[in-house]
């Protein structure tokens, strides 16, 4: 997949202090179709979860990652777009609102850290205006296209409890949920087991 270039005045100050690798919940867990909270006030609990979540997605490894993929149901994504030999350039967007999409259609592969392992082709609109909120509660506008403006809609879509297995045919979408639910009986009857 192509990567993107990302204007480096869209990413947030990432400091590193005590962080924690959690959990990413995944399929079938009911969790991921609820819609999360917009934050209200961007206090230490909320940096505290930014700063797991990037723990979590880097460890993964992944690109984006929302709040509620750790079970925690607030309109919080974090995001890394930068190539393996770059630098880290870790984005925050608190409460990610789309405020406009085009009508030109992008297609790219998508995968997901809840659906590990499994990915799809998905069209969406290849441009994507979002307003939200940096760590210091700073409200800002971005035009994005090309995989930032993909992986924008794909985490947005996780505060709103959808999965971008949504847009696939049923038949394909049935397939996934079925071969995740037989994984975690399995998993939870081994855990019984143990």
């Amino acid at each position: 997949m192509r990567r993107a270039r990302i204007d480096p005045a869209f990413t947030t100050p990432y400091i590193a202090k005590t962080m924690a690798i959690r959990e990413i919940i995944k399929i079938p867990d009911k969790r991921l179709r609820l819609k999360s909270e917009p934050v209200q006030k961007i206090d230490a609990g909320i940096k505290k979860l930014v700063d797991d979540m990037f723990e979590t997605m880097y460890a993964a490894p992944g690109i984006g990652l929302a709040a509620i993929q750790l079970g925690v149901a607030k309109r919080v994504v974090t995001m890394d777009l930068s190539k393996k030999e770059e630098d880290h350039k870790p984005q925050v967007f608190i409460n990610p609102e789309i405020i406009w999409a085009s009508e030109e259609r992008a297609k790219y592969e998508e995968g997901c850290l809840s659906i590990p392992e499994y990915y799809e082709e998905v069209e969406r609109p290849a441009e994507v205006k979002v307003k939200y909120l940096d760590l210091d509660g700073k409200s800002h506008e971005i035009k994005a296209k090309g995989l930032l403006a993909t992986c924008l809609q794909h985490e947005i879509d996780h505060t709103n409890g959808v999965l971008f297995i949504d847009y696939l045919s049923k038949l394909k979408r049935d397939r996934v949920v079925k071969k995740f639910t037989k994984a975690a009986k399995e998993s939870a009857m081994k855990k019984e087991e143990a």
